[in-house]
């Protein structure tokens, strides 16, 4: 008797699902809505929603026979684009925290902190986590608001710049704990973000820069401390 095929876009498609709505549903149980998630929790289930949403981005390319290279996945000048990235992390750090301060001075409110409890490591073993979770969110992120958001929004609005505009807006909304000031920062980091990736027409760059600004304060500073 013939063994049935096995359905590997059916397996990739539950996988994906599962990634996506098992985080949601561990944060809304009744066991975590009493009280905010520690470190170790939020980290892992940001994670795994991370490469859930960037397995559905790629499900998504596979289904239609897009290249991953569309979104600027690309191996060339793999190095320079890493050192261009890593080159505007000062300028980028220096100007978002004048952005931020300029924000603040107009009557914008900032949130407590720009890291949150739940966000902030402590102790050798969750920074190493942070480390992880640093590297898949400046790989999914870019991915999801640099590479397809804008992949799909610029044919949908007609213009780069719109599809600029609404994917940075977009990027900006999961730091509401920043306040308005921290939120208003995001945003324009995130069009300096999609401006260099549309420059490049690559997404190493971005990422490295995405990458390095994350790394300074949830790495660097717990780092620092802990020492």
């Amino acid at each position: 008797m013939e063994e049935p095929a096995i359905d590997r876009k059916g397996i990739f498609e539950v996988a994906v699902f599962l990634l996506l709505i098992v985080p949601s549903m561990i944060m809304s149980s009744p066991a975590l809505g009493k009280e905010q998630p520690g470190f170790a929790i939020f980290a892992t289930l940001a994670i795994f929603r991370d490469i859930g949403l960037t397995c559905l981005v790629v499900f998504f390319l596979w289904r239609n026979g897009e290249p991953l290279s569309g979104l600027g996945w690309k191996v060339f000048r793999v190095k320079e684009e890493a050192a261009l990235g890593a080159a505007l992390f000062l300028p980028v750090l220096w100007g978002e925290a004048l952005i931020e301060w300029v924000f603040e001075w107009f009557g914008l409110s900032l949130g407590m902190s720009r890291v949150p409890q739940f966000l902030t490591a402590k102790g050798t073993g969750e920074i190493i986590f942070s480390c992880v979770l640093v590297v898949v969110a400046a790989v999914a992120e870019e991915t999801l608001f640099r590479g397809y958001l804008l992949l799909r929004l610029k044919p949908l609005t007609g213009s780069t710049w719109a599809a600029v505009l609404i994917s940075s807006a977009l990027f900006s909304i999961g730091h509401g704990y920043e306040g308005a000031a921290g939120v208003g920062t995001v945003a324009i980091l995130g069009v300096l973000l999609a401006c260099l990736y549309v420059w490049r027409k690559s997404l190493v760059a971005p990422v490295v820069l995405h990458f390095l600004i994350d790394f300074f304060p949830l790495v660097l500073l717990p780092l620092f401390r802990l020492h």
